[in-house]
């Protein structure tokens, strides 16, 4: 992606392309590594534990609040959006329900596990990696429409920056969740950057 600036080099000799490439990603990972922190520091006594009281609307799937659900949630929508196609046109992966996201004509028939949701995490982690360091400016200028949209086409760009801030929401509840519920800081600490690898320090 170039988003020159003057003559397009920054002190040190680092194009802005790839200070933009770089920028993007160390940000955009750290909200997904802090909501992989908040998922395998869950015990099994939360995991089906409501983050909020009230009830979902009724087209939602009753779970919606539940900590597995708002993780499964979180990532579907970023695989979606990674993707940048129409809501009719994404499929999630197996094992994971088909249908309308969050419908529930979706619901799944059981909670899904932690070990089915921590590979579609570090699945959709790589997705994010390699959409990001490949983003040319055709693709971060591609139009794209979704529902919250309200018919106003925004570009790939500002879609994926809307996708980082909806995982990093998500991420703090169930951070927030899980210190209400005595798990230790520093299992729930604050990520600066994208980490090597997912569960590195």
């Amino acid at each position: 992606m170039r988003l020159w600036i003057g003559a397009g080099v920054i002190a040190g000799g680092v194009h802005v392309e790839s200070l933009w490439s770089i920028a993007l990603w160390r940000q955009f990972g750290a909200a997904i590594d802090t909501l992989d922190n908040a998922l395998v520091a869950c015990p099994a006594s939360l995991w089906t534990e409501r983050l909020w009281p009230n009830s979902p609307p009724p087209w939602f799937p009753p779970q919606f609040a539940e900590f597995w659900y708002v993780t499964f949630h979180t990532l579907v929508w970023l695989d979606l959006y990674l993707s940048g196609v129409p809501e009719e046109e994404f499929a999630p992966p197996a094992p994971f329900a088909q249908g309308v996201l969050d419908s529930v004509e979706a619901m799944p028939e059981r909670p899904y596990t932690k070990q089915e949701l921590r590979a579609y995490l570090v699945a959709t982690r790589q997705k994010c990696h390699v959409t990001l360091v490949a983003l040319t400016d055709e693709q971060a200028c591609r139009p794209v429409e979704y529902s919250w949209s309200q018919g106003q086409p925004i570009s790939f760009l500002e879609l994926l920056l809307y996708t980082m801030r909806h995982v990093q929401e998500h991420a703090a509840e169930l951070s927030l969740f899980l210190g209400q519920h005595r798990i230790p800081d520093e299992n729930v600490d604050w990520v600066a950057r994208a980490k090597v690898t997912p569960g590195s320090q």
